[in-house]
């Protein structure tokens, strides 16, 4: 547990190799907003202009990187799509062991998403009491989880079924969010009462917060008022993240992967430089058609 009276620290890790996306320069601006939280990120993406002092970018080939994860699991680990990193999230606390010396807590997550404010969602009170906490209510969150820096939550990964011959193959198994998921719920689809009750003698469950969040609009889960009804426009403040929808309301993150994958396939991402301008004035609008500014009718 947390030293008592201080506020716990965290580090998110996360390889990333290929190119960056158009929006990290809003990414990093919401980083840049949560100053005690740290990024660690592994890439051949090269430099990224108006880097904020808490994210570090440790610049590896693809190559060199997967050499690295056999080495520390004893695996042949070679896939010939980075999107198979995925696969290892539930690991990398143990991957990368050395780096987090000295965390309270480690985090795997994405960057297709803007964060609010981490440290009024997961407060010193909140992360006293669990040792796994996810964004979602019947599995673990991909996008955003974080564990307890201890040898136990390291190395979980390996109770996952078969997890080496399901890392060395090229398949996108999502063992985050299905089988690592498991480990802590076993029957989510039975009645909420009666997984509850079953939930109370799995130690791993006991020991991990399930709760939704709301982050990841159009993605199956009810929102906020239990319906199907999701917001249309997202506003970052100096990182004060509300939408259109639930009035004052403020998010830990918005998720906007359904958007990345369909009403933004056809967009042509905007001029890098006006990119970079606009997520440094501090304020702006996320929607359908891309960021703008915080004033403006139409998206970029």
């Amino acid at each position: 547990m947390s030293v008592a009276g201080r506020t716990p620290s965290l580090c998110f890790v996360i390889p990333y190799f290929g190119q960056w996306p158009f929006w990290m320069p809003f990414f990093l601006a919401s980083c840049r907003a949560n100053p005690s939280v740290d990024w660690l990120l592994f890439s051949d993406c090269g430099e990224l202009p108006d880097c904020p002092p808490n994210v570090r970018v440790i610049a590896t080939s693809y190559a060199d990187y997967c050499n690295r994860v056999s080495a520390r699991l004893g695996i042949d680990f070679h896939p010939a799509n980075p999107y198979k990193l995925c696969d290892l999230k539930p690991a990398l606390g143990y991957i990368h062991e050395a780096e987090l010396a000295g965390y309270d807590f480690w985090g795997f997550g994405d960057i297709d998403l803007v964060w609010g404010d981490l440290r009024a969602y997961f407060t010193a009170e909140r992360l006293a009491g669990k040792d796994l906490y996810a964004t979602h209510a019947r599995r673990v969150s991909g996008h955003c989880c974080l564990l307890r820096n201890t040898a136990d939550m390291r190395e979980l990964f390996r109770r996952m079924p078969n997890w080496q011959q399901r890392l060395v193959d090229n398949v996108h198994h999502a063992l985050d969010e299905g089988a690592f998921s498991r480990i802590f719920i076993r029957r989510k689809n039975w009645p909420q009462p009666l997984a509850e009750f079953a939930g109370r003698f799995n130690r791993w469950r006991r020991r991990a917060e399930f709760i939704e969040a709301f982050s990841t609009p159009d993605a199956k889960v009810p929102w906020v008022d239990g319906g199907f009804e999701f917001p249309s426009r997202w506003s970052w403040d100096h990182g004060r993240l509300t939408n259109d929808r639930d009035g004052e309301r403020r998010f830990p993150y918005f998720h906007f992967v359904v958007w990345k994958k369909h009403a933004w396939r056809g967009l042509v991402p905007p001029p890098a430089d006006a990119v970079r301008a606009l997520a440094a004035t501090g304020r702006w609008v996320i929607d359908a058609q891309g960021f703008h500014a915080a004033d403006a009718g139409a998206g970029a």
